[in-house]
């Protein structure tokens, strides 16, 4: 498995599995285009999230996360994980996305995602969702 998932995988400063906000987009949208017939999804039950993305998105600072779901290139199933920020105006929880600054080296977003679905990483013992 190439994808970073142990705490082990951190590196001092860097920050891995995250995706451009456009490819999130995009993704969301394939997963709500999809999901108007459930039954597409039926088999989906449940998310392995690598430790790492989870670190990273609370080393942010954030007061909550929130997960979007989407299908990637392949038709695979993901959730990806932004962090936010509790605004008390709105009582809000806001998604912390870098606005594109039109910087052509910026090319990820701080939103996390190698995260794989379950089936085929799921638990064989467990008594969930089986």
């Amino acid at each position: 498995m190439s994808q970073e998932t142990t705490s082990g995988s951190l590196k001092k400063g860097k920050v891995v599995n995250v995706i451009p906000l456009k490819t999130a987009q995009r993704w969301a949208k394939r997963w709500s285009k999809r999901e108007g017939n459930y039954n597409k999804h039926h088999y989906l039950n449940a998310f392995l999230i690598p430790k790492i993305d989870l670190v990273e998105v609370l080393k942010e600072g954030v007061d909550a996360v929130r997960a979007y779901i989407g299908v990637d290139d392949d038709g695979v199933e993901k959730l990806m994980i932004v962090g936010t920020k509790y605004d008390p105006l709105t009582q809000i929880y806001v998604d912390m996305i870098p606005q594109d600054n039109g910087d052509a080296g910026a090319t990820e977003d701080d939103i996390y995602d190698f995260t794989s679905p379950c089936p085929s990483t799921c638990d064989p013992e467990t008594l969930m969702l089986q």
